[in-house]
């Protein structure tokens, strides 16, 4: 029997915002000047918030009270892959998968409106990934390469090649230096999704952080989620997307063409070129056979004498990618969709400052009042269907 307050209260959106936060539940519950026994309660939906116990929370969880009566948006079970390390703890973890879940729901909801680039990412990693051999991977990123046409070359801009593959792209804080990355495909629309994080600068580790979760779509996509709580096989996993990631961003043949030597300087001169780290071609060379275990130690070990282990030349000068689809989506429906920024924040039911974040807006654009918007024209609205073996498409409205 549930006691309390509002009809209509989603006890669901208020677990979501504490993990999306970061809070304990006696840490909110004092925020708030409740008991932890309530706060359960109302997760539980056993009771609802007084009304201004829900102005606390909204305030407290930096959320629109609105959020509270949200339904909720389930992107399913299947496996969210992390690139982090083995001492992420569990709260990192579900903090920034509820910031994954958000991007999620902005999409969902765009997706009513707004036509996103086809998905076009092929299953190509068998089913059962503990099967999979070395020579299989780098057979899946040439694959890819060639799909995609990106040739031996390398890539100008990972984001932008994954967005034009339908992969919806996010970055947010993580606030969490052992995770990189996380991605997932999302059974509410059967689309693929990568959050990063944004405290990293430099721009290659970046890169290479996009293109390994690249990996796990495409590799790991029928992997069972228990795998992953398996120290030995999450190692592998990550081993496995790894070599992808090394073998899409330098594919053997373009890359080992444009190496003079194997050396420190060649790396450093190559590394503006193919926009990938120092240490990611000691690794590659040393994966196709070019150099030795000893000698990639040797390289390593003279690396850190220059001071690059922290840091290696060209990471402040090269510019880190930014995602471009949602943003462009958005921009686009307060331009030609007639969309208010009021019905769009009604439509999306959560704080501005969040929607800027992972949908790549700058910083108030939302929350500032009018704003001058640029028109960015792709993609584009999602015209009425004919056949009435379709799917019903909401029109675009104008605003009020």
């Amino acid at each position: 029997m549930m006691f309390g307050g509002f009809p209509g209260f989603e006890a669901t959106q208020l677990t979501e915002a504490r993990l999306a936060r970061g809070l304990t539940r006696a840490a909110l519950a004092a925020a708030v000047d409740r008991s932890a026994s309530t706060l359960s309660k109302w997760e539980a939906g056993q009771q609802t918030p007084t009304p201004d116990a829900l102005e606390a929370l909204a305030r407290v969880l930096l959320v629109p009270r609105e959020f509270f009566f949200n339904g909720p948006f389930d992107a399913g079970e299947r496996p969210r892959f992390f690139r982090s390390m083995a001492n992420a703890t569990k709260g990192s973890r579900e903090r920034i998968q509820q910031h994954l879940l958000w991007l999620q729901r902005i999409s969902h909801q765009l997706q009513t409106w707004v036509d996103l680039p086809t998905v076009d990412l092929p299953d190509l990693g068998g089913t059962d990934f503990r099967l999979l051999q070395s020579c299989e991977i780098e057979d899946a990123a040439a694959c890819l390469r060639a799909r995609w046409r990106l040739g031996r070359a390398p890539i100008p801009d990972v984001l932008l090649v994954l967005e034009n593959a339908g992969i919806v792209v996010g970055r947010c804080s993580f606030a969490a230096p052992s995770i990189d990355g996380v991605s997932h495909w999302s059974l509410a629309d059967d689309r693929p999704y990568v959050l990063l994080s944004s405290d990293k600068r430099a721009a290659v580790r970046s890169r290479f952080d996009a293109a390994h979760e690249l990996g796990h779509l495409v590799l790991h996509r029928h992997v069972d989620a228990a795998a992953l709580t398996q120290r030995d096989e999450f190692k592998e996993l990550e081993r496995q997307a790894h070599r992808f990631a090394s073998a899409f961003l330098l594919p053997s043949e373009g890359f080992v063409n444009e190496l003079a030597e194997t050396s420190l300087d060649v790396f450093q001169a190559l590394k503006p070129r193919w926009g990938v780290s120092i240490a990611a071609m000691i690794y590659r060379c040393k994966d196709l056979g070019l150099i030795s275990e000893g000698h990639a130690g040797r390289l390593f070990k003279a690396s850190s004498a220059r001071g690059w282990a922290r840091r290696e030349p060209d990471d402040d000068r090269l510019v880190v990618e930014r995602p471009r689809l949602m943003e462009r989506s958005i921009r686009l429906l307060l331009t030609e969709g007639g969309f208010s920024v009021d019905q769009l924040l009604a439509a999306f039911g959560l704080a501005p400052a969040d929607i800027e974040a992972l949908a790549g807006l700058p910083d108030g654009l939302l929350s500032h009042g009018p704003a001058q918007v640029l028109l960015m024209p792709t993609p584009r609205p999602k015209p009425a269907c004919p056949s009435e073996s379709c799917a019903e498409v909401i029109p675009i409205r104008g605003g009020s």
